[in-house]
């Protein structure tokens, strides 16, 4: 059985790649994207071109290694047309268990060492935790509560890389590519999403996006509904306040326009207001299922008003739902989220809506783990991207898999088994390597779960392989 189901998804990654081939572009691309999509999907510690070249072509690992880094570093197909593909394969397979539900903008940093490799800079980097020497990309995502994929995928280029243009020819950057923000990034993913018709769901975003005002009403002019993380320190008017209108027109001048405040009536943080709810409007609220029990915290939800600079504005913003989580055994509370969704949906949709944002890091964190997204060695903007593209691609084939598991599965990792390669091959960059001294290589290491705790996932039997020569098969298990 589980030789015939191997079978099964062998035949379906190969019609799977049969779809990316289409739109490659040349015949003489198809073999090399098929490897690499494939040494994405093995068990090897480092999803690099070089160890790559190894799992996927024993018999001639140079050969193999020239042409895998002539397609990802140099090929001229384009990302854009590849992951429209993998949407068109894989959103039919999440859409099976739901509606998209959620647009979630996200980014993710890659620790690199050197100053060579495009983009890199001194800026945070989630997965540290801090700032350091990072390469950070923006994604788009769309999501349901069965699965989520990246739909869009853009290289944040810091200000000092922007005008410097003898180092964006280096690596290769095309000119029209210009300095901008995060938020810009984002917001230019977003419109993308709009114009091209992809199946709408609530845009969720985290405190370092949310907390941009001009980004929430950009969204909010896309007539697309939000949730967004915000800081404890974001001021709204409490439920049934508002600024003061403007002043009485002394009949000289101009009549006044913009809104007031006094040192009476001013706007309140959202943890001064929070601290200052009754008891009997904070509820217990579970929102979906844990590695081992429902997931649950205690939140509190009020209308209020957004109050940031609106004494500049002449009309005062709308109400919108402010979403409040204080657990249990905490000081104080500790995340909030301004809404835009309706007023009459119910509390736990509301909590449900903001908590899906896990996805996203599931996204990352398999994206990283399972499918080696941050273990390009590259220093190109074309390679960056065509790496972060066939990662993607991989994972959305993961993702249309995971239905032909059946529901009696072990819901534990399997064991690996070691690829057919020569037992004293040691890739590059893998821990049991000797590492490099010399800064001016570019190298970072395995990257390691940096967006909470993960759920045990299944085991997933991806590919059984047999060898041309040996007639030895390999068998693909990913999580």
């Amino acid at each position: 059985m589980d030789r015939r189901r191997a079978d099964d998804s062998e035949s379906r990654f190969n019609a799977y790649v049969e779809g990316l081939v289409s739109v490659i572009g040349h015949a003489d691309r198809e073999r090399p994207l098929r490897d690499y999509c494939m040494g994405l999907m093995m068990p090897c510690e480092r999803k690099s071109v070089e160890p790559m070249a190894a799992v996927t072509a024993p018999a001639r690992v140079a050969a193999q290694h020239q042409s895998l880094l002539h397609f990802v570093g140099a090929g001229r197909w384009s990302d854009e047309r590849v992951l429209a593909k993998v949407r068109e394969l894989v959103l039919p397979a999440v859409q099976r268990h739901g509606p998209i539900e959620a647009w979630i903008i996200d980014d993710t940093g890659f620790p690199k060492q050197g100053r060579h490799s495009v983009g890199v800079a001194r800026q945070y980097c989630g997965q540290l935790g801090k700032e350091d020497n990072c390469q950070v990309a923006v994604s788009l995502s769309l999501a349901n509560s069965h699965a989520s994929l990246p739909v869009a995928y853009r290289l944040y280029l810091p200000q000092e890389w922007a005008t410097d243009r003898e180092r964006l020819r280096k690596v290769g950057v095309p000119e029209d590519i210009a300095f901008k923000t995060k938020h810009e990034i984002a917001l230019e993913q977003l419109r993308w999403a709009c114009e091209a018709g992809l199946p709408r769901g609530v845009t969720l975003l985290d405190a370092g996006y949310g907390n941009n005002s001009e980004l929430r009403r950009d969204i909010t002019a896309m007539d697309l509904a939000y949730v967004a993380g915000i800081l404890s320190n974001t001021t709204v008017w409490a439920p049934g306040k508002r600024p003061l209108p403007a002043k009485k027109w002394s009949g000289r001048g101009r009549p006044p326009k913009l809104l007031q405040r006094d040192a009476k009536h001013r706007p309140v943080s959202v943890k001064e207001l929070a601290l200052g709810l009754p008891k009997h409007a904070w509820r217990t609220i579970k929102w979906r299922e844990g590695t081992a029990e429902r997931l649950s915290s205690r939140f509190a939800r009020v209308r209020v008003r957004a109050a940031r600079r609106d004494f500049k504005l002449t009309e005062g913003r709308p109400p919108e739902w402010l979403l409040i989580e204080w657990p249990a055994g905490e000081n104080e509370p500790t995340k909030y989220w301004l809404s835009t969704l309706p007023e009459e949906i119910t509390f736990r949709r509301l909590v449900e809506l903001a908590k899906l944002r896990w996805r996203i890091e599931r996204d990352y964190q398999e994206l990283k783990q399972e499918v080696g997204l941050g273990h390009f060695e590259g220093r190109g903007w074309r390679g960056f991207h065509h790496h972060a593209t066939l990662c993607i691609a991989a994972y959305g084939f993961l993702i249309s898999e995971r239905e032909t598991i059946p529901p009696s599965e072990p819901r534990s990792t399997r064991v690996l088994p070691k690829p057919a390669i020569s037992s004293g091959y040691q890739p590059r960059g893998s821990t049991a390597a000797a590492r490099t001294t010399r800064s001016e290589f570019d190298r970072d290491d395995a990257p390691t779960a940096d967006r909470g705790s993960r759920q045990d996932a299944t085991a997933m039997p991806m590919l059984c392989r047999a060898d041309r020569k040996t007639g030895a098969a390999e068998k693909f298990v990913t999580q």
